[in-house]
């Protein structure tokens, strides 16, 4: 298993969970039996399906999202936590999720990385209740959660997010050592890993500003806010990438992508994840693979091969122009078929995520 970052603990403080985030109540589907179970294959829009457990990130089945809505049961947007409504559970949802008998927990400040790191630990918190003391809406609000603040004693949301991405780039300084997705630990033979030219993998996304008389100092913020809510990718080193914020409405936006920083004395050459619906603001660039990927979880593995394949390639003399960058190549794990082996990607940083949260549940 690969190192973690480590975490002093000794200065985390206190907060009131209703002070931090907004909760909602979602009730008990109506229709909750009759939804039918789909495969997420991609052959039907499907969704998870979140319920109250403490298994399988609280996610029950897969159903068909052109259902729900028509059946007046929508699905609920993602990058929230979600807690049982009777049940002792918590869980991070990336994306839109169906979902009966929860409720939901929201921030501006919530990130996918963070959203990890907060679940494992509100998680532990959220252990205090029982059959007998059940949760729900109110018990949450005034529970007290321990985090990490920063320099003004606040919650300190860019550790958090930063300790998840810190995890996601050990993977990267491991590579040689590479575990087998089946979790049995064995050193994976990459000598069966083919290579890949980067441009027939992926196709750069043309991301335009909207406002017709933007202004940075006005149209743009460095603090996550309801107005300035989405993520912009520019020259950032760090962060995932993410320096400023802006409003959705200002910018033509995309989801599933990969980020390339093209510019910046250090930055030139780095690569992030950007699952979540994203903007460009300036000096990077977003590609988005061409196959049809649903996964965070593989996007970051593209993320760090893709890293480890042009970072040394280019400088701040020599910038990472999508030009010169499509035709280096990748080397890939793959199928019998010689195709890229997607699921095995997916799978290996599932249980990247999961020792992470084992990690942060042995915090002291």
């Amino acid at each position: 298993m690969m190192a973690m970052p480590k975490i002093d603990t000794s200065e985390w403080k206190e907060f009131r969970f209703g002070d931090l985030f907004e909760l909602n109540g979602i009730k008990q589907a109506k229709s909750q039996q009759m939804i039918p179970t789909v495969e997420p294959d991609g052959s039907i829009p499907s969704v998870p399906y979140v319920v109250q457990s403490r298994y399988s990130n609280m996610v029950s089945r897969f159903v068909d999202r052109q259902w729900l809505i028509e059946h007046n049961e929508p699905p609920v947007k993602g990058n929230t936590l979600v807690l049982g409504v009777t049940l002792n559970a918590c869980s991070y949802q990336p994306y839109e999720f169906g979902a009966s008998q929860v409720i939901t927990a929201r921030s501006p400040h919530l990130t996918f990385y963070n959203g990890f790191f907060l679940a494992a630990v509100v998680e532990k918190h959220v252990a205090q209740f029982d059959y007998k003391e059940k949760p729900g809406i109110e018990k949450y609000k005034s529970m007290l959660v321990t985090l990490p603040v920063d320099v003004s004693g606040e919650p300190d949301w860019a550790y958090m997010d930063e300790y998840m991405s810190a995890v996601m780039r050990e993977s990267e300084a491991s590579l040689e050592s590479l575990r087998q997705a089946d979790g049995e630990k064995h050193v994976v033979d990459t000598s069966w890993w083919e290579e890949f030219i980067i441009g027939d993998l992926f196709e750069k996304l043309q991301l335009d500003v909207k406002k017709a008389d933007f202004n940075k100092t006005f149209d743009v913020s460095e603090e996550r806010t309801d107005e300035f809510d989405l993520p912009l990718v520019n020259a950032k080193h760090g962060n995932n990438g993410i320096m400023y914020f802006g409003r959705e409405s200002d910018f033509e936006t995309a989801e599933m992508t990969i980020d390339i920083v093209q510019n910046g004395a250090i930055a030139t050459g780095d690569v992030y994840a950007q699952p979540q619906k994203t903007g460009v603001l300036w000096d990077a660039y977003l590609v988005k693979p061409k196959a049809e990927i649903d996964s965070a979880f593989t996007l970051m593995f593209l993320a760090t091969v893709l890293k480890k394949a042009i970072k040394d390639k280019f400088s701040y003399d020599d910038k990472c122009v999508w030009d010169k960058a499509k035709l280096l190549t990748v080397t890939l794990p793959c199928t019998s078929d010689n195709e890229p082996d997607w699921a095995y990607m997916d799978e290996y940083m599932r249980n990247i995520i999961n020792d992470a949260n084992n990690s942060i549940d042995k915090l002291r």
